[in-house]
């Protein structure tokens, strides 16, 4: 059996365009290399910077992305699809397309043995109720279907808009917090006082971790895609946190 990737937060589509087509790029070429050991492949949230399937649209773009995770599945890839914050409304259209599994939050699982504990990572554990207010806003079906009354143009233009203030108002780039603080952290070591997982592997916070919770536990962050371009490959042994350098 082969390995078993981890990636997130690519933010594709995310404003310059130019720069989002450079990380496309960089992006397939990556998964064109993986196809040739992977066994199943862990995309853990914001790999689109926006995403919101109407019934008979779907976002503009992304094109390579989706041809190439199209050929890893028909090559009996598994692909796991975790919704983020940004690409929160993703339906059917992916699974139908190309043969992925969604999940909608945390996953629980047995990966070659070992215990993985597999989610995003935003709103885990107490605290930062405004957050959570706009999730559970973002995942309310009456407002969907609200939203989703909305001309696609108009909508997209909005979110566009909306995404570009807020990641270039706080800084695109993140910096680490101290074990302390880092809420994901923080929220595995709690869940260790009850059971047991070997991996925590999650995205969203942009920085790139690969921490010794308690010596028989590790949690790995993703990190990013928008100034690096790091991800975790796991062989039934090890998970290893890596930095992907392009030939080009």
């Amino acid at each position: 059996m082969g390995n078993i990737y981890f990636v997130s937060d690519l933010h594709l589509g995310l404003h310059p365009v130019e720069k989002s087509r450079q990380r496309e790029r960089k992006f397939v070429q990556w998964l064109d290399e993986i196809k040739q050991d992977a066994e199943a492949l862990y995309l853990l949230g914001d790999i689109f910077d926006y995403w919101f399937e109407y019934r008979k649209v779907v976002p503009r773009g992304f094109v390579r992305t989706l041809g190439k995770l199209a050929e890893l599945s028909d090559r009996g890839i598994d692909i796991h699809f975790f919704t983020g914050n940004h690409d929160v409304w993703v339906f059917d259209y992916l699974p139908s397309e190309i043969g992925l599994t969604v999940h909608n939050g945390p996953l629980i699982t047995v990966l070659k043995g070992k215990r993985f504990y597999i989610a995003h990572g935003d709103g885990l554990g107490p605290g930062d109720p405004g957050y959570k207010l706009l999730k559970a806003i973002f995942h309310s079906k009456v407002l969907q279907w609200f939203y989703a009354r909305i001309h696609p143009n108009a909508s997209t233009a909005f979110a566009h808009w909306w995404s570009k203030k807020s990641r270039y108002s706080k800084g695109v780039s993140e910096a680490f917090q101290g074990e302390e603080k880092e809420e994901q952290i923080v929220f595995a070591r709690k869940i260790l006082e009850r059971e047991h997982f070997d991996y925590f592997v999650f995205g969203h916070r942009h920085v790139a971790m690969d921490i010794n919770l308690n010596g028989t536990s590790r949690l790995i962050n993703l990190g990013e895609w928008i100034f690096g371009s790091s991800y975790a490959v796991f062989d039934g042994e090890v998970c290893l946190l890596k930095e992907y350098q392009p030939d080009f």
